[in-house]
């Protein structure tokens, strides 16, 4: 793993999880500080304003956002602290797809998709987006989420600023398996 990557993921985990590891709090909308968020990083591993916007930058899942003038900076998803992200409901397209381990199948066919820890269940636009996901838990599988007639009975969606579909839960009857 690379210097970038690993830090990125420490990032990830502060920003998303657990601020508390190096000593910073996040406000109501998941902002930190960028100047307490590199002094906390900097206890732990050498990482500066340019370091920073690199991992940013060049982030393959566009986890991260600055504010306007780079003074703060916050997870776009995925966190399991309870913070506002300001997203506005977002009508979704027909069909969602979520990507998972074989090993969760059981689960997911008799409650369906929950946030389990985190705040939102995650859901990629396209299949193979969803099945890449799916590889990380192991044998992948790959359910088809019909979004559409969700959005009809009431359930709301948003869209996060990296493109991830969000939603608080998707009952059973939403979900079609695909191979």
């Amino acid at each position: 793993m690379n210097k970038n990557n690993s830090t990125s993921k420490f990032i990830s985990l502060i920003l998303r999880h657990r601020p508390e590891v190096i000593g910073i709090t996040l406000d109501e909308h998941g902002w930190a500080n960028v100047d307490a968020l590199l002094a906390g990083i900097n206890r732990t591993r050498p990482l500066d304003m340019a370091g920073l916007e690199e991992i940013v930058r060049t982030d393959d899942k566009q986890r991260y956002a600055f504010n306007a003038d780079r003074t703060k900076i916050r997870a776009n998803q995925g966190h399991s602290v309870p913070v506002d992200v300001e997203l506005q409901p977002v009508t979704p397209p027909a069909l969602l797809y979520h990507g998972t381990g074989e090993k969760y199948v059981p689960s997911i066919e008799a409650r369906g998709l929950i946030p389990k820890t985190r705040l939102y269940v995650h859901l990629p636009g396209d299949y193979d987006t969803a099945r890449k996901v799916g590889a990380r838990h192991g044998s992948p599988r790959v359910y088809q989420i019909n979004a559409a007639r969700m959005a009809a009975d009431g359930y709301v969606f948003y869209r996060s600023v990296n493109g991830v579909w969000l939603t608080e839960q998707v009952p059973p009857q939403y979900l079609t398996p695909t191979r």
